[in-house]
Order: structure tokens, then sequence, then C-alpha cells
């Protein structure tokens, strides 16, 4: 019975879906799952944190499969692990250190920022982050991938399957902008 499932489209499996089929679900998760995960812990460099954030993503899916307007499942799956992926970076970049880390690095005062310097870098960061957020999506996602990540061209090419070349032309044009709205920003 499930092989029949594993021929069927997306959109197909998504109608059965919304039918409340849940071999339908299942297969939309085999087909997604680990591709899911793996992009996932390029931005988060925790595949057990993906795993995580991927499987809530389809309990998600599931629970609100009756209010759900998707065109193209694949894209939105996608999508919505990057966000959560973005939104995972953030909340550990953010993170504040626990009484226990702070006691442990007493020995080494210089090895953190004192609390003023700490604000102003998480105010700075904001303020880059939020012009980030301007920029197209496909070009923010090249600049975040290249100068955040700091993975290579050829595997941002890859892994949006596109060429080295548009990687090289989309970052070029994400740098230009992102100049010019910083540029924007100083002259206010």
């Amino acid at each position: 019975m499930k092989d029949v499932y594993l021929s069927k489209s997306d959109e197909d499996l998504m109608s059965l879906m919304i039918n409340r089929d849940s071999l339908a679900f299942e297969a939309l998760f085999n087909r997604y799952y680990p591709a899911l995960c793996k992009f996932t812990s390029i931005y988060i460099k925790d595949y057990n944190r993906a795993e995580e954030l991927i499987a809530d993503l389809f309990m998600k899916l599931w629970d609100k499969k009756h209010d759900l307007q998707i065109r193209s499942i694949k894209k939105y799956l996608f999508t919505a692990a990057k966000n959560l992926a973005f939104n995972e970076v953030q909340r550990i970049k953010f993170h504040i250190l626990s009484i226990n880390d702070r006691e442990e690095t007493l020995d080494y005062p210089d090895t953190y920022l004192n609390p003023h310097e700490q604000l102003t870098s998480r105010e700075s960061y904001s303020e880059i982050m939020d012009l980030i957020k301007l920029l197209p999506d496909r070009q923010r996602e090249v600049l975040l991938m290249s100068r955040i990540d700091m993975m290579e061209k050829s595997i941002i090419a890859d892994l949006l399957g596109i060429t080295t070349r548009t990687v090289e032309t989309l970052l070029y044009q994400a740098v230009k902008n992102f100049r010019l709205l910083t540029a924007d920003r100083s002259a206010i």
C-alpha cells in the first residue's frame, strides 16, 4: 500500500494529507526529512538539533494541514526550514551566559566582553541583521551563507541549485545593496 504513495506527486500527497491521510503525510516526511535536516544543519552546525527542528516543522504541518494554502510543498518546507534555522542561529547568538559559565571564566577576564561591550555588540549585530533582512531573498540567502556561515561559493551553488557564477553575481549585488543600505542609515 505504501508503495502507491511513493509514485504520487507532492500535490497529490498534499491533497490526501489535507483529507487526513497519514500515509500521504508519511510519504512527504520520508521524501523531504533527510534533505531538510542536512539543509538546516548547514546553518546551525548541529545535526541533532536540525532533526528536532524539522520534526517540529512536520508536526506543525500536520496540525495545520487544513489552514495551509501551499502551492509548492517543497518550496514551503525549505523556506520554513531556512527560517527555523535563522531563528535558531539568532537564539544561540543572543544566548546569555549562565551563572556556571561566568564562574568558569572568572580566571580569564579578557575572554569575554564586559556588559557594555556585549550590549554594544548585540545592538550592532541586530542593526546589521535588520539591514540584511531588507535585501532581496536570494541575495540575503547567499550573503548569509557566504559571510556568516563561511561557505564556499561552489557549495552554495550546489545547495541552491544554481551556478557558481550566479552565486558570485548574487553576492556582488548583495554586498553592493548592503553598502547602499548602510550609507542610507548613516545619512539619517
